[in-house]
C-alpha cells in the first residue's frame, strides 16, 4: 500500500540536506522573524525584497548558465493560469501578512524557536488538504481561465532569457541603491532627532 508513498532514501536525504541549508540561510537572512515579514508589507523593512531579488537573480543566472555550458538542467514550469495565479497570490499574500510568514519562512521559524509559527504551518497543511479536495472543481472552473500553458517570458517573446536577467539585474541594482540611500537618510534623521531630544533634556 505504501510502496510508492516515499521517495528513494537517497532523494529524501538530498531533500533534507537542501532544506536544512535553505532554512539556515533564511534564518541568517533574518526572514524567520515576524517583524521583518510584516515590516515588508508596511514598507518599513525591505529585507524580504532584497533577499527575493538576489535569490531570483542568482538562481536564474545559475540555471541558465549551467544550461548554456551543456548541463542537463530541466525546468519544471507550471501552467500560466492567470485567474488561478491571481487568486492564489491574493490568498498567499493575505496569509503571509496575517501570519508574518510564508511557507518556507514559517517552517524555518519553527527551527528558530517561534512557537506561534505552528499555527501557520498547521494552517498551510489544512489549506493544502482542502485544495487537494477541491482541485477537480478548480481545474474545470478556475484554472482554465487565462491558461497560456507552460509559458515563460522568453518563449512568449522569443528573446533570450539573458535579456530578461540583464534587465532584472539593472532593476535590482537600482532598487538596492535607492533603498540604501533611503536607509542612510533615515538613520541620519533618527540620529538627529535623538541628539535634539538629548540636548533639550
Amino acid at each position: 500500500m505504501f510502496e510508492n508513498f516515499f521517495a528513494d532514501p537517497e532523494v529524501l536525504a538530498q531533500g533534507a540536506l537542501t532544506g536544512l541549508i535553505f532554512g539556515f540561510l533564511l534564518q541568517k537572512g533574518g526572514v524567520t522573524r515576524f517583524g521583518v515579514i510584516v515590516g515588508q508589507f508596511l514598507l518599513k523593512d525591505f529585507t524580504v525584497l532584497k533577499i527575493m531579488l538576489t535569490a531570483i537573480l542568482v538562481g536564474g543566472i545559475g540555471i541558465y548558465g549551467m544550461r548554456a555550458v551543456g548541463w542537463d538542467v530541466s525546468l519544471h514550469i507550471k501552467n500560466t493560469a492567470l485567474l488561478g495565479n491571481a487568486l492564489g497570490g491574493l490568498i498567499f499574500g493575505a496569509g503571509m501578512a496575517l501570519l508574518g510568514y510564508c511557507p518556507g519562512t514559517g517552517v524555518a521559524a519553527l527551527g528558530d524557536g517561534s512557537r506561534h509559527a505552528w499555527f501557520g504551518v498547521l494552517g498551510m497543511l489544512a489549506g493544502a488538504a482542502i485544495f487537494a479536495e477541491v482541485f477537480p472543481w478548480m481545474k474545470s472552473s478556475v484554472l482554465g481561465i487565462g491558461d497560456f500553458g507552460k509559458a515563460t517570458l522568453p518563449t512568449l517573446t522569443e528573446l533570450s532569457p539573458w535579456w530578461f536577467l540583464t534587465l532584472l539585474a539593472i532593476l535590482a541594482a537600482g532598487i538596492f541603491v535607492t533603498l540604501e540611500r533611503r536607509e542612510k537618510k533615515r538613520k541620519i534623521l533618527s540620529f538627529s532627532e535623538k541628539k535634539s531630544i538629548s540636548e533639550v533634556s
